[in-house]
């Protein structure tokens, strides 16, 4: 009798993960930053990838974290790789589309410590306070992962992080 009360709470218990996790195939982040600086500086802060250092909220969590710029940089195609966290964080980031001094859309590719495709999409526009540099990140995952993400409370994690960066870009060029 045990074991059936244990198999129905367990099978109740996956039940409401996976139920939360639904919400979480698609998630999507918005986060906005105003910077005092020129145009030229913020947008060239996020095109090149030679510059991505200097605003990494992972690499700021990372210090020993290994990086490499390939391609052309400040132009489409161009990648930046990284390998940290003693070898359990690997993946890249893409340029895939630029619009100047409006819109940079970059792709990443991360295979560990789990598979994902995010997109990253930032707008760029000129205010009385500055410039707004405006991020939206993308994700769509499959069920099971977006319930391990519900679970380990991932998109709080995610959206901590992004600020993180934004904020350290804005301290890149306002330093």
């Amino acid at each position: 009798m045990i074991y059936v009360i244990i198999g129905i709470a367990l099978v109740a218990f996956i039940g409401f993960v996976l139920y939360q996790g639904n919400g979480l195939k698609s998630i999507q982040i918005v986060k906005t930053v105003t910077i005092k600086g020129s145009m030229d500086d913020v947008f060239d802060m996020v095109k090149y990838q030679k510059n991505f250092p200097k605003w990494s909220p992972f690499l700021a969590q990372d210090p020993s974290q290994k990086y490499e710029v390939k391609g052309t940089d400040g132009a489409v195609g161009a990648q930046y790789h990284w390998d940290g966290n003693k070898g359990k964080d690997l993946g890249f980031q893409e340029l895939v589309k630029i619009d100047h001094h409006k819109y940079i859309g970059m792709k990443c590719d991360i295979q560990k410590p789990f598979v994902a495709k995010p997109t990253f999409d930032y707008h760029f526009t000129q205010t009385a306070g500055g410039i707004e540099v405006k991020q939206d990140f993308k994700l769509e995952s499959g069920l099971v992962d977006a319930a391990f993400m519900w679970l380990f409370g991932a998109k709080a994690e995610m959206e901590k992080t992004n600020q993180q960066g934004l904020d350290l870009l804005k301290k890149a060029v306002e330093n």
